[in-house]
């Protein structure tokens, strides 16, 4: 390896940038494209609560308190979000479950919940055509939007929003300078997606995405 390599290594790892090795770094310029992740990369990975609209026979205070009981076992900023968002009591949870790529569930008081995304909302079979229409709003805005629900029927929709970091826009700017095409990865639905990759300027956004 050149010592110029070496020497860039070290640099990047006194910027918190690990790299494997110089050979990787040496490689990096036959790059055509990159893909990022949308949460704590082009986005501060800190969504707060925007939105809750109450559709079923329960307070918004019943809303958020059952939700951030749920979510509260769960690690996914979505579910900080909404935790965060209540300050009050919290309720006894059992059979929790993490749902991968959808959500969570739980049982609060005998009845069992679904906190989850627009595509959790549509397995579980409880989306209709005004739901859909304030799901689509939501996401059009560049909002996360998330359904509570049980297995019968949506009972609220609550929305979060993360902030662009400062630094993504110049960042995606470089890159395309140099020739390398930037791709958005994310597990938000797709209409979600493409508004938050536009505001930052990346014109290919992959949405709906599981984990693996």
């Amino acid at each position: 390896l050149s010592q110029q390599a070496r020497r860039d290594v070290g640099g990047a790892a006194r910027r918190g940038i690990l790299i494997k090795g110089g050979v990787h770094l040496e490689g990096a310029r036959k790059l055509k494209t990159i893909a990022l992740d949308k949460t704590g990369t082009l986005t501060h990975g800190k969504p707060t609560l925007t939105d809750l609209n109450v559709l079923g026979d329960l307070s918004r205070d019943d809303v958020l308190r059952i939700s951030a009981s749920i979510d509260s076992l769960s690690e996914h900023p979505v579910a900080h979000a909404i935790v965060t968002a209540y300050d009050g009591q919290l309720d006894a949870v059992t059979d929790f479950e993490a749902i991968t790529g959808r959500g969570v569930q739980g049982t609060v008081n005998g009845v069992t919940y679904l906190v989850g995304n627009h595509r959790l909302a549509e397995e579980t079979g409880v989306c209709n055509i005004s739901i859909e229409a304030i799901l689509r709003d939501l996401e059009l805005e560049a909002k996360t939007a998330i359904v509570m629900m049980t297995h019968e029927k949506a009972l609220a929709i609550m929305a979060v929003a993360d902030t662009i970091r400062p630094e993504s826009v110049e960042a995606i700017a470089r890159l395309r300078a140099l020739g390398v095409e930037p791709v958005m990865l994310t597990g938000d639905n797709a209409r979600t997606a493409m508004a938050i990759a536009q505001l930052v300027g990346i014109t290919d956004a992959r949405g709906d995405l599981l984990p693996d």
